[in-house]
């Protein structure tokens, strides 16, 4: 039979000793036995101490805080993902390029319309944009007013004290029949609004788009890119345009690059 002493009973976390068998200890086995609780009972990293009397390891572990991507950060990984693409491309402004992104793939996607809706809904609250409806040019902006819009609505569930952004498609040229409406969807004279598109190079369908929706009576409370390509004079064409409204992007060209040259060097 084991010498009572090697007897532990390991409760809440610290190591013990059943009543009747600690008045068996020897006077010089009780001492080392308390400066053993006093040592494994000290906050510690990862740590192993063991008792002198009883060799029984004891891990000690320290929480970690985990850390949740953003909306806009997976986006921007799902965006490297599908969406960049590097080769030589003709670009509708008529230059080349040595990359080329479609966010339609992302857009369209189930998880990367989620994405799109929620980070552009993050990047307004972050820059106090206050609006009752987001919009823009068919096609490219399609996918973005529905998502967005869609968002607020799911929000909204969780805090009712959060606005509902309605959404509006513009079109190319007017309608020869019905209404004759340049404008689908919500539309009212003095409401503030935002323009939204996927991608900005010369910015020509972000001015269409901003140009209607003032032209309807609507107020620009920002304009918004998932993706700034930084060339082809985009920008100043665009704050130009805007007359104060600021002008924001989730991305540039070159975040996206490096994202994607990121995930191929992981994938070798």
């Amino acid at each position: 039979m084991p010498h009572p002493s090697r007897v532990l009973c390991g409760m809440g976390g610290k190591a013990r000793l059943f009543p009747h068998m600690k008045r068996l200890l020897l006077p010089f086995e009780r001492e080392k036995l308390a400066r053993w609780r006093r040592r494994i009972d000290t906050p510690s990293l990862l740590s192993t101490a063991h008792c002198p009397l009883f060799p029984v390891p004891i891990l000690r572990l320290q929480s970690t805080v985990m850390t949740t991507p953003t909306y806009a950060q997976q986006l921007l990984s799902l965006l490297a993902r599908t969406s960049f693409r590097l080769g030589q491309f003709k670009l509708s402004s008529g230059g080349t390029s040595d990359y080329y992104v479609d966010c339609r793939t992302t857009t369209l996607h189930a998880e990367g319309g989620r994405l799109t809706g929620h980070a552009i809904l993050e990047l307004l609250e972050a820059n106090h944009i206050d609006a009752e409806a987001v919009g823009g040019l068919t096609m490219g902006a399609d996918p973005i007013v529905s998502n967005v819009a869609t968002a607020s609505a799911w929000r909204a569930q969780t805090n009712p004290s959060a606005p509902l952004l309605h959404g509006f498609l513009v079109r190319k040229v007017e309608k020869t029949h019905g209404t004759g409406r340049r404008i689908e969807g919500f539309c009212r004279a003095g409401a503030r609004v935002v323009i939204v598109d996927d991608v900005c190079t010369t910015g020509a369908s972000t001015l269409n788009a901003l140009e209607a929706a003032r032209e309807a009576g609507m107020v620009v409370a920002a304009v918004v890119c998932i993706v700034e390509r930084q060339e082809a004079n985009g920008r100043p064409a665009v704050e130009a345009a805007a007359q104060g409204a600021p002008f924001l992007a989730l991305f540039t060209a070159n975040d996206v690059r490096a994202e994607h040259v990121k995930q191929l060097e992981a994938a070798k």
